[in-house]
């Protein structure tokens, strides 16, 4: 789902401590807000008639209610965890069972009826028996994770995002089912929430030992290391606004997070898969049960496979067919997927096991029933992507930018008579506008999107045109008034980003984004709006504590990708016209590296040595400690922990020119 990703879910930079180095790396964004979102009162408006009456036009227009969902959602209940909060190891609540309780009746004015539908069908969580010896936990977490019994263990399907609730689910199995060893781990896709908790479930010596497989798709370790390495800082903080990460839940705030109810906090962890599926078909049998895989590339993960299970009729979709259409470029920021390979790939899926399954499910929202309608529901899901894709591209070539394709563009009828692929998650607008991005890149075409100013100055010439900051108020807040809010918006946000000390633009601003939020199906443009709302209100982001503790993906990740990351944090002004180099020795792993600088450029080549320059050996967590400058180097050549051949000047120049990203980086305003 991406995501943090790193975690599916909130990826990011923060910078944390690696085992026994006493010095920082870059770590993903996953820790516990500083201050818990359930904690904060919701503020702001309530529903104006404008969005009142939107809403209850939305709810006229929605596709019958056949409860079919409902039943699908409880089916095969077997019980939860006894208690109402799953702990992390240090007691802090890692993920609370009654943060949905509150969806319940019929939708209130600030919630689209059609989400908070979505959400009533995901308020049961526990243990489900989905057919004989295949099970599933949900709503433990904002993912799902499977269980397949052999006749002497368990097969585990995606391990959840942290070690905590994993555990909690497994244990919730052995209580109600049967104590037996897990003999594999599957992860379906290299998104943390669904390989994280896998130290929850195994123990990583087991592994090792050869007593546990686990398996993924080809390419898996390195495309959990490169999504979450290079631009992590900037997805982290985007996804605080994608899962509403401070919003406090209910009917004014977060109201789920479009694959789920909320994400797991807790410990992370990560042990490396023992076999990578290479091709569709190949198979797997593990304790006497086949499995089937069908590797779907460039789908809703670069590396993704579903999984078919002959002996149970059951079909894993993993992330590529769930309960709402997905995203086709997710807004915490990613590289662009391929709708039209979605598509085909669900097609592939169809072919080969559409005729046969009679279970179907995911690693998120709940499983469907009867051969019929997965039949239905497959064919559905490929056509969403199908429609979006060959429709945006339609309209491209009629010479339509992004935001004219999107503008109206809907699917059609009877998909839109498909509870499955409403927009909860992603949206037809966004997709749609990915597509483009995929063939086009940024640029629409129109030479005044060429080179235009960048949002301050740009807002600060158009409310100097418009009369000034007071009649730039006054018309944003009689669009205010009348309901449009998308206007509203626009002329708020400028009169903030020429002024950003303007309580009063500030105000409009955030009260034009919460209508807009409360009018929103999807939960992530909902959290993305009240989110932008908060943070105008409140003057600042919220804090956030940045975690000190072991990084769980920094010992998979290769020295030589903290030093492309060293690379993009280079400050050229600070570098000027000097000519650097140093060599670098990890002596855990033998690898070598040529570090260079020269015109305000940091190189880095594996296997090579560069002639004259200073060669310091050490372990990669204090050669990265230094380089991050996070520890000195002088004190660790002193007591030993590092080796230093020649002149210490250039390393020490070089530690100075770097600067470290944050993750509060200013969004809904200047």
């Amino acid at each position: 789902m991406t995501p943090l990703r790193s975690r599916c879910l909130a990826a990011g930079l923060a910078w944390a401590l690696l085992p026994g180095a006493g010095l920082a790396q870059p770590a993903s964004a996953t820790a516990t807000p500083a201050t818990a979102p359930r904690a904060a009162a919701a503020s702001g408006r309530d529903a104006t008639p404008y969005t009142r009456a939107a809403l209850e036009q939305a709810a006229r227009e929605l596709p019958a209610e056949d409860a079919r969902d409902f039943e699908f959602a409880s089916r095969g209940f077997i019980a939860t965890w006894p208690e109402a909060v799953i702990r992390q190891d240090d007691g802090r609540p890692g993920f609370d069972l009654g943060a949905n309780d509150f969806v319940d009746g019929a939708p209130p004015p600030t919630v689209h009826p059609a989400l908070w539908r979505q959400n009533r069908v995901l308020r049961r969580s526990g243990l489900f028996r989905l057919a004989p010896h295949l099970y599933q936990v949900r709503n433990f977490d904002v993912s799902n994770v499977s269980f397949v019994e052999t006749p002497n263990g368990w097969i585990v399907v995606d391990p959840l995002t942290t070690t905590e609730v994993a555990r909690a689910a497994l244990q919730l199995l052995e209580q109600h089912v049967a104590r037996k060893p897990v003999l594999a781990v599957i992860y379906t896709h290299s998104h943390t929430d669904h390989f994280a908790g896998a130290a929850g479930v195994v123990d990583a010596a087991d592994v090792r030992a050869g007593k546990v497989q686990v398996i993924a798709p080809k390419g898996f370790v390195d495309e959990v290391v490169g999504e979450w390495m290079i631009a992590g800082n900037a997805m982290g903080r985007r996804a605080f606004y994608q899962f509403g990460y401070f919003l406090p839940p209910g009917p004014r705030g977060r109201v789920g997070v479009g694959m789920g109810v909320d994400i797991a906090r807790g410990r992370q962890s990560f042990i490396a898969p023992t076999l990578e599926i290479e091709r569709s078909a190949q198979s797997v049998t593990i304790d006497g049960v086949e499995l089937v895989f069908q590797l779907t590339p460039g789908t809703e993960a670069p590396v993704e496979f579903n999984v078919w299970i002959p002996s149970l009729r059951a079909l894993c979709t993993a992330e590529n067919a769930t309960s709402s259409l997905h995203n086709v470029q997710t807004l915490r920021g990613a590289k662009v997927r391929d709708a039209k390979a979605w598509a085909d790939h669900l097609g592939e899926t169809l072919r080969l096991w559409g005729g046969e399954a009679e279970v179907q499910f995911a690693s998120h929202h709940w499983p469907r029933f009867g051969n019929a309608v997965i039949r239905t529901y497959l064919a559905h899901q490929r056509d969403a992507y199908k429609f979006i894709h060959d429709q945006a591209v339609r309209r491209m070539n009629l010479g339509q930018t992004p935001a004219q394709i999107a503008d109206g563009l809907r699917l059609p009828p009877a998909l839109r008579a498909d509870w499955s692929v409403r927009e909860f998650y992603g949206t037809v607008s966004h997709n749609a506008k990915a597509v483009y991005d995929r063939y086009m890149g940024w640029y629409d075409g129109d030479p005044a999107q060429l080179d235009p100013y960048p949002p301050v100055a740009r807002a600060r010439r158009l409310v100097a045109a418009l009369g000034g900051a007071r009649n730039v108020q006054r018309q944003a807040q009689a669009a205010f008034d009348a309901g449009d809010y998308r206007w509203a918006v626009e002329l708020a946000h400028a009169a903030v980003f020429a002024d950003a000390r303007d309580g009063g633009a500030r105000q409009l601003l955030a009260d034009s984004y919460e209508q807009l939020g409360y009018q929103s199906e999807s939960a992530v443009w909902r959290n993305i709006y009240l989110t932008g709302a908060r943070e105008l209100r409140q003057g600042r982001p919220d804090a956030y504590a940045e975690a000190a503790g072991p990084n769980y993906l920094a010992l998979a990740t290769p020295l030589a990708s903290f030093l492309d990351l060293l690379a993009t944090t280079l400050v050229p002004e600070r570098a000027g016209d000097a000519r650097l180099a140093v060599n670098l020795v990890d002596t855990a792993s033998g690898e070598r590296h040529a570090l260079t600088l020269a015109n305000a450029v940091l190189v880095s080549e594996q296997g090579e040595t560069a002639a004259g320059a200073p060669t310091l050996a050490a372990p990669k967590p204090l050669l990265l400690g230094i380089l991050f400058g996070q520890v000195p180097l002088d004190a660790l050549v002193a007591a030993g922990k590092v080796r230093l051949e020649g002149d210490a000047a250039p390393i020490r120049q070089l530690v100075t020119l770097f600067e470290r990203p944050r993750l509060d980086f200013p969004i809904a305003a200047p």
